[in-house]
């Protein structure tokens, strides 16, 4: 139990202290890479067809991904505690990802107020969304910014925390493997509708209560930083649904309701927790808001490790 919490809070220390190794030392490279590798191959033939090639793609990067950790764990049960907590903190840390986020959304912050926006949206397009965003208002551009920190508490942070918090490293490694080829394939397109219906679906389903927890931190935090809780609550009770994810909704409203304003994609949806789009100011008080989330998440984590425990 000891290794387990100390391995927590030195994954979370790694990412707010130095961030994301580089990408040729990254795990979710290599998973990219397989997934590509995968693509290239057998994303041919028949709807049938490509759904069973996704699928085992699936299987395959699940069990590739998270087999290793769980002989690691049966190898670390004779080390000292110390050990253990350092290999599972390096290791829970390139599942997870908050630091990076806020430094782009720092670094837009910076961009959005110049008269060009060409380098905030060009920022934006490259780390946060998958839109076009070449003819994005300011208003549009914050809100994008918005969006991305606050449906990213859930699959960059806390939903990976809390496999880990259950299961330990295989889980969280098995999670992000997920996370990754749905980010990758999980698109209702020609291309992917069937060769990644898998993956988009596991991940709906890992992701459900993750989020709605996610969505409820937000309005926690949102009472902690002085912003309007109660409007985060009922902005994300009525309007969560109106997003084509069952999870990004929860957070996306409670941020716009916490914020008093409007997050708004194009043709997709309109999350209204006030009559107007955000403005540069609300970037800061939306990191405000998901950094309070994030401590949150790291102490309800070590609240599960605790608890599971205490039961076995």
């Amino acid at each position: 139990m000891i290794a387990t919490l100390t391995g927590l809070a030195i994954a979370f220390l790694l990412d707010i202290c130095l961030g994301d190794p580089p990408n040729y030392a990254h795990p979710v490279v290599a998973m990219g890479s397989l997934i590509r590798f995968f693509t290239a191959k057998f994303n041919t033939g028949s709807d049938r067809c490509r759904f069973w090639s996704g699928t085992l793609l699936i299987i395959s990067g699940v069990l590739l991904f998270s087999l290793p950790f769980i002989f690691l764990q049966w190898y670390m049960a004779a080390a000292p505690v110390w050990v253990q907590s350092i290999i599972m903190g390096i290791f829970l840390k390139v599942t997870f990802s908050f630091r990076r986020l806020l430094t782009v959304a720092n670094q837009i912050r910076t961009e959005i107020n110049k008269p060009d926006l060409i380098e905030a949206r060009r920022l934006t397009a490259w780390h946060l969304v998958s839109r076009d965003t070449s003819q994005l208002s300011r208003g549009h551009i914050i809100s994008a910014v918005i969006e991305s920190l606050s449906e990213n508490i859930t699959d960059s942070l806390l939903a990976p925390l809390l496999f880990f918090a259950v299961g330990g490293l295989p889980l969280a490694w098995a999670y992000r493997f997920v996370n990754t080829a749905d980010a990758m394939i999980g698109y209702r397109n020609e291309e992917f509708e069937f060769f990644g219906k898998t993956a988009a679906r596991l991940d709906d389903a890992l992701n459900w209560i993750p989020a709605r927890i996610a969505g409820l931190l937000l309005v926690v935090s949102a009472r902690l930083t002085g912003l309007n809780a109660g409007n985060a609550y009922n902005t994300m009770k009525d309007q969560h649904t109106q997003t084509a994810s069952p999870n990004a909704g929860w957070t996306m409203s409670a941020a716009a309701g916490a914020l008093g304003v409007i997050l708004e994609k194009h043709g997709n949806y309109r999350l209204s927790g006030g009559s107007s789009l955000p403005v540069e100011l609300d970037i800061h008080r939306s990191i405000r808001l998901v950094s309070t989330a994030m401590v949150l998440s790291l102490f309800l984590c070590g609240g599960i490790i605790l608890a599971i425990q205490s039961l076995s």
